[in-house]
């Protein structure tokens, strides 16, 4: 794509020195195209090309002097015409640099807004409709394809070609006129201690007395997400806090009310949230600290979910007042580790979020199976996914075996985070499941073989939906490495195996990680493989035993306990 952008230009030159009109026109015309297309055929032409100083104002600039170049060599220099177009093409350009500048002042504004809200009342600051995405883009791109009008009408000569700039002059004009109304609306937004009082007003209006606090990357957004239904659900009001401005926007519907605040300052003085008693921290991360240091909240660390991972022990673990675990296993991994929480400030609350969890199978005319390996981690003492060592070799031989099975291929949303090898392994299976799709279907063409059974549709999921647990309901077995997805699975009490990445004798294995008791050991040279797609199922009745052990007991139900455990703190036991 990127050699046929630039093979443009050389063309065109020649064209425009030849002169050939035409044979510029088509050239600058597939110039536009390739332009245009480049960026959503997800090609990183804009970064590439910018890297090496031909940024796009300069494409778009030389292939205007080129315009220029045929026109001079055409109609001749010396006409008024040619001195108006490239007045003209100039003024195109300042046009633009005004638009930018009042998008980005736009831009900047809004960014400036001490907290930012969901589901909650701001009307009296009358915040400003975001104007069309073609005025609101800070690069003016779209205004730029308005050179086409000149750059092609130099076909036809200097008069058409001055009309054109004429044209886009007008345009790019009306563009950046259109944007003043907006950036005079979104000026107030920028009275800091205004928008602080009007948002306190309306979150104390609302009385919070649970918190959700959550910071992080927004790759990581799955890690609150995961307990918005929960806290809706719950017997006290609850509000969201977030840090990083637009997070908001990755995280599902929800009804509860969100606030965001970045500053530091701006959080620990916020006043609104005081009435509120109790903090629910989803991640370790460093600016929990500015929460951590309001002495009225009552701390409790959830997580994202239990698993045999370090990070369902970690020593920062330490800092809560409290910390929720799902079940006995959670506070064993505390007691083993020994990193400094106390056992009497450990409850065991269940996984709420696993209610919807069917135990019968999805009732298909052929096995799923589920491959979910976990993300690389943040150091290799973190390493725990199959992904790279092993990956495409277990979707091969789930695509190859017979009788036929269902592949469903889930990554880590933080896939690739770390280790660009993951991100590879990752496109070589979609590639394979693509190709696997692609060939299936060729091979059943009703005109090629009449053949009437069901086809088998393999499915990738890289984005919130569908969701995991939908994806367990859509399953028969899983795969998947040392995360909170096994320990999650067991609710559905169906088969899974746990891959060996390490490569540690097996007996060793279970020990180090128990929520893998109960499920088949997959060695790096993929041995168990075949025992667990065509073997008899014999750990049935260690599953439901361990199931009670990773989550708690079935009843009462999770979300009675996780309700209990909110109500405790309220009750000050």
């Amino acid at each position: 794509m990127i050699a046929a952008l630039l093979a443009c230009y050389p063309a065109l030159l020649v064209a425009a020195l030849w002169p050939a009109p035409v044979l510029f026109g088509v050239v600058a015309a597939a110039s536009y195209l390739v332009e245009y297309a480049a960026p959503r055929a997800g090609r990183p032409l804009p970064e590439l090309l910018g890297k090496v100083h031909l940024g796009i104002t300069l494409r778009f600039a030389a292939r205007e002097t080129m315009a220029l170049l045929l026109v001079a060599r055409t109609a001749g220099a010396e006409l008024p015409w040619f001195a108006a177009l490239a007045a003209g093409m100039l003024a195109v350009h300042a046009v633009r640099a005004l638009h930018t500048g009042l998008a980005l002042r736009l831009r900047q504004m809004l960014s400036r807004m001490p907290v930012t809200t969901r589901n909650l009342d701001v009307s009296a600051l009358r915040i400003p409709r975001m104007p069309p995405r073609l005025l609101r883009d800070p690069r003016s791109v779209p205004f730029l394809y308005a050179d086409a009008l000149p750059v092609l009408g130099a076909v036809l000569g200097a008069v058409p070609a001055t009309a054109g700039a004429a044209l886009a002059l007008v345009a790019g004009l009306a563009g950046a006129l259109a944007l003043i109304p907006y950036v005079r609306r979104a000026a107030p937004l920028t009275d800091r201690a205004r928008v602080l009082e009007v948002v306190g007003e309306q979150v104390e209006k609302y009385r919070p007395e649970v918190i959700l606090y959550f910071s992080g990357a927004t790759a990581a957004a799955y890690q609150a997400r995961m307990w918005l239904p929960t806290l809706e659900r719950i017997s006290r009001r609850a509000i969201v806090v977030l840090r990083e401005r637009g997070m908001a926007r990755h995280l599902e519907s929800t009804t509860l009310p969100m606030v965001c605040i970045p500053s530091s300052a701006d959080l620990m003085s916020f006043r609104a949230l005081a009435g509120a008693k109790l903090c629910l921290y989803v991640a370790n991360v460093g600016r929990n600290v500015h929460m951590l240091r309001i002495p009225t909240l009552r701390s409790a660390f959830l997580n994202h979910g239990d698993s045999d991972k370090e990070a369902s022990f970690n020593p920062f673990s330490r800092v809560y007042d409290e910390v929720w675990v799902a079940g006995p296993a959670g506070r064993d991994r505390y007691r083993r580790a020994k990193v400094g929480v106390r056992d009497e400030n450990i409850h065991e609350v269940g996984r709420p979020q696993l209610q919807g969890i069917k135990t019968e199978g999805p009732g298909h005319p052929y096995r799923t199976v589920l491959y979910a390996p976990t993300w690389e981690g943040w150091n290799d003492d973190l390493f725990h996914t199959s992904l790279i060592t092993m990956g495409p070799r277990i979707v091969r031989a789930l695509l190859d075996h017979q009788p036929p099975l269902r592949v469903i291929y889930k990554p880590h949303p933080l896939t690739g985070h770390r280790d660009k090898s993951a991100t590879r392994a990752h496109r070589k299976i979609v590639a394979m499941i693509e190709a696997a799709e692609l060939a299936k279907s060729k091979a059943r063409h009703p005109s090629r073989t009449g053949d009437t059974a069901p086809h088998i549709r393999h499915l990738v999921v890289t984005g919130p939906e569908p969701h995991l647990y939908d994806c367990f309901n859509e399953c028969d077995l899983l795969i998947s490495d040392i995360s909170s997805v096994v320990a999650d699975f067991l609710a559905s009490e169906k088969p899974y195996a746990v891959t060996n990445v390490a490569g540690l004798p097996e007996r060793a294995f279970h020990e180090r990680y128990p929520s893998t008791e109960a499920g088949v050991l997959l060695g790096a040279d993929l041995s168990g493989l075949a025992e667990f797609l065509d073997g008899e199922d014999t750990l049935a009745r260690a599953r439901v035993k361990l199931r009670s052990y990773l989550l708690g007991p079935e009843y009462p139900d999770a979300l009675t306990r996780f309700n209990a455990a909110v109500e405790r703190v309220f009750s000050g036991h």
